[in-house]
Order: structure tokens, then C-alpha cells, then sequence
């Protein structure tokens, strides 16, 4: 920790804010490849709602998994 309180706070802010750019970018280029929308991974910007957007994208049908209901 001793690391993280020698940063000057524009440093701190700049390693911040590349963690999340490339959790935002990852987590787009994943619901890309399920068939969803990337812009799903803006709701993890919010408290509490981005757990609720994980749940129910955990829960919701995936297409390149599931087949459509009455096709073979």
C-alpha cells in the first residue's frame, strides 16, 4: 500500500481511470461476442445497478449458445 499513498493524485487518477477504460473495453468486446449490445457495459459506471446488470445478463438467453425456440 505503500506504493498507492507515494502516487501524486494525478497519478492515482490516471491508473484508475486505465483499469476501467480496459474493464469497459473488455466487458464490451465480451457482450459483443454473446449477441448483445456493448452499450450494456455502461451500467457498470452505476452502483449497485452494475450488479443487477450482471445478474441479469448471467440469466438472459445467450444466442450463439441457446438454439431459438423452435429451430433445429
Amino acid at each position: 500500500m505503500a506504493f498507492i499513498n507515494d502516487l501524486e493524485p494525478w497519478q492515482f487518477y490516471l491508473i484508475i481511470s486505465l483499469v476501467m477504460t480496459y474493464s469497459m473495453v473488455a466487458g464490451g468486446w465480451v457482450l459483443a461476442k454473446a449477441g448483445r449490445s456493448p452499450l450494456w457495459v455502461l451500467l457498470l459506471l452505476v452502483p449497485y445497478v452494475n450488479v443487477l446488470a450482471f445478474w441479469v445478463f448471467a440469466y438472459m438467453r445467450w444466442p450463439f449458445v441457446d438454439p431459438a425456440e423452435g429451430k433445429d
